[in-house]
């Protein structure tokens, strides 16, 4: 044993768990007055987010919520979304943030898998999620959150309380209490899966604090930056800004929705220095009207995932003072955990060059430990010449606990000590990472995971429909949108319009097939279809 192994060893004057938490305590304490959140004419201070989010903890406390215990929300990118993000794990539980966009089944389903105590929802979404509680044998305590900036027509659901009533309840000085280990859950989120119901991703404390670090790194956050939520923070919450912010005391600037007047307005109102989005939100920008734009008051960092834009759409946004970070990652590695880390010599290359490597995913971030191409058979790692196909895979502290009770998916994902991705990407000699295809077939569209599977599973329920297969068409808009293939039983008959409309019977509207093209499905001798080949279709489409 080494001298150094000896009297040394861990209490609690040296060692203390790793949660954001402790972020925000201390920029209320060093920067009490610095707007930390701003909301239409709304102004929060970091003293006043604090209390609320000590208020929050201890109104859910007074609840009989702490650990291990869930509460969902359905929130817009609003002052309570990024209170919920501290609050509700001051009170010892997880933090299950949902897709506005889902359906009433979908969110039902999320409801009942995660055992929610408590589910905080949005005005705006109050019909949906009526509906949702309505196929729930014993819902959860319903908040309801009415909007005072931007009031909601919808009436509150049946027995809802107040939110901020709620909140007043709560004690302003709670002692909220730490994470019992930092392998404690903070966080769930659900991803689309390949098959079946979606599949809850958990996230851990000490992940969530070290991503805020990383974020800083990757985004060139420094100190007091302004942020403008074009990122929805049900997505990954919000890659981990929500809790990012707090190290660099900066402001939140909360938009309800993404229109290009008010995205425009809020940079210049605000100074805004950051924001993230998928290239719908890039789209949004340069596709603005006269009337809409308005000088940015300064160069703006952009950080966008999903599909690499186009070097057109690059060069646009430069012109229009946005300069773009490309990320990458999936909903299991806490939001981006690759970054295409920009070196000073790639700026003089030809535009046609430049592009091309800002194509590539990148690196791994800050925060990961390890970032490798490899075939998932053998687990050896490809060669790094740019052509060689492989299964991206992960490994390091950002990476989730797991998928919450389905230990199966868990142990598939983890097999061989590395996360599998099931995206399929070369590895070029400078070791930055580029992807080829998706193995999953997850569509991405406006940085969605969309399932093929599920659309084909509500397209075969269709009497007309005989076989049917969902593949990515690329988009200039949304990067990527579904493209429904369908070959018809005999003698029946349908149109593509028709499609649709028993898609959005069925579907969130963000997951039905924008292209529905009628032909015999291609299928290998074994009567398996060739994706492959409708890929290439829809290309031309």
């Amino acid at each position: 044993m080494s001298i150094y192994d000896q009297h040394l060893d861990r209490n609690a004057a040296n060692h203390q768990p790793l949660t954001p938490l402790t972020l925000l305590e201390r920029a209320s304490m060093v920067h009490p007055d610095h707007p930390a959140v701003i909301h239409g004419s709304q102004r929060i201070s970091y003293r006043q987010l604090y209390e609320r989010a000590r208020r929050l903890a201890s109104a859910l406390r007074d609840r009989n919520i702490g650990r291990g215990d869930t509460v969902s929300v359905i929130l817009a990118n609003t002052p309570p979304m990024l209170e919920a993000h501290y609050g509700v794990p001051m009170a010892g539980a997880v933090l299950h943030s949902m897709n506005t966009r889902l359906d009433a089944a979908v969110i039902a389903f999320q409801l009942e898998h995660a055992q929610s105590k408590v589910l905080i929802a949005d005005r705006e979404f109050a019909p949906t999620v009526e509906a949702a509680l309505a196929r729930l044998p014993a819902p959860p305590l319903v908040i309801d959150y009415d909007d005072r900036e931007f009031p909601q027509p919808a009436e509150p659901p049946p027995g809802a309380e107040d939110y901020e009533a709620f909140v007043a309840s709560g004690d302003p000085a709670f002692a909220w209490r730490m994470p019992e280990d930092e392998w404690d859950a903070i966080t769930l989120n659900y991803t689309s899966g390949t098959t079946g119901n979606p599949k809850g991703v958990v996230y851990h404390h000490r992940g969530a604090y070290l991503m805020c670090f990383a974020n800083v790194v990757a985004a060139g956050m420094g100190r007091h930056p302004v942020y403008l939520w074009t990122l929805p923070m049900f997505h990954c919450n919000g890659w981990c800004f929500p809790w990012t912010l707090s190290v660099v005391a900066g402001t939140h600037v909360c938009l309800r929705w993404v229109r290009a007047k008010a995205v425009y307005d809020a940079i210049a109102d605000h100074s805004v220095t950051h924001l993230c989005g998928a290239p719908i939100v890039m789209s949004t920008l340069l596709n603005a009207v006269a009337g809409e734009k308005r000088p940015l008051p300064h160069k703006v960092q952009f950080v966008t995932a999903a599909a690499p834009p186009p070097a057109t759409v690059l060069a646009a946004m430069a012109e229009a003072g946005f300069d773009v970070t490309h990320v990458y990652g999936l909903t299991e590695t806490y939001g981006p955990a690759v970054v295409n880390d920009w070196h000073d010599g790639w700026d003089a290359l030809t535009a046609a060059d430049r592009a091309a490597q800002k194509a590539r995913q990148g690196v791994r971030y800050p925060a990961l430990e390890g970032l490798k191409v490899m075939d998932p058979r053998t687990m050896l790692e490809v060669p790094a010449d740019g052509r060689t196909l492989g299964e991206v895979m992960f490994r390091g502290n950002i990476v989730m606990k797991g998928y919450l009770e389905n230990p199966q998916a868990s142990a598939e994902a983890f097999a061989g000590g590395w996360f599998h991705s099931g995206d399929l990407g070369v590895l070029h000699p400078d070791g930055y990472i580029q992807l080829k295809d998706r193995s999953k077939d997850i569509i991405i569209s406006g940085g969605e995971n969309i399932s093929s599977i599920e659309i084909e599973d509500v397209l075969y329920k269709l009497p007309a429909v005989a076989y049917a297969a969902v593949v990515a068409k690329p988009d200039e808009t949304w990067g990527e949108t579904p493209c429904a293939f369908v070959e018809l039983r005999p003698g029946a008959q349908a149109t593509a319009d028709e499609v649709v409309a028993w898609c959005r019977e069925h579907l969130a509207s963000y997951k039905c097939p924008r292209h529905v093209v009628f032909q015999d499905i291609p299928k290998t001798s074994t009567g398996k279809i060739q994706k492959f080949k409708l890929r290439d279709i829809a290309k031309g489409i």
